[in-house]
């Protein structure tokens, strides 16, 4: 991940972590990123209801998941991923704790 895209995936990990309805949004997107299958898809409409330079960040994020060749994900932020995943799925995340 260039610096550009980690920038710009952190300041949404940050949004992600608040309580408003703008940061249900972006941790929809990053968690649709980590595991849409357990964690839930994104809807592109969502779009609309963040500020611009959120979509921007969003839309940096997925052209840089869009240009690679084999599926990545930014395990380097696991932890913080998994804050977001504990705040917003806390039902996957006590299933995922049990299991563990």
């Amino acid at each position: 991940m260039d610096e550009t895209t980690r920038a710009a995936f952190e300041r949404l990990l940050h949004i992600a972590r608040g309580d408003t309805h703008q940061s249900r949004r972006v941790a929809n997107f990053v968690l649709a990123w980590w595991n849409a299958d357990s964690l839930g898809g994104f809807d592109l409409a969502d779009l609309f209801a963040v500020d611009a330079a959120i979509a921007q960040d969003m839309a940096q994020v997925f052209g840089h998941v869009a240009s690679l060749s084999a599926a990545e994900y930014p395990s380097e932020h696991r932890a913080e991923i998994e804050a977001v995943i504990a705040q917003w799925r806390p039902d996957v995340w006590t299933r995922s704790l049990e299991t563990a």
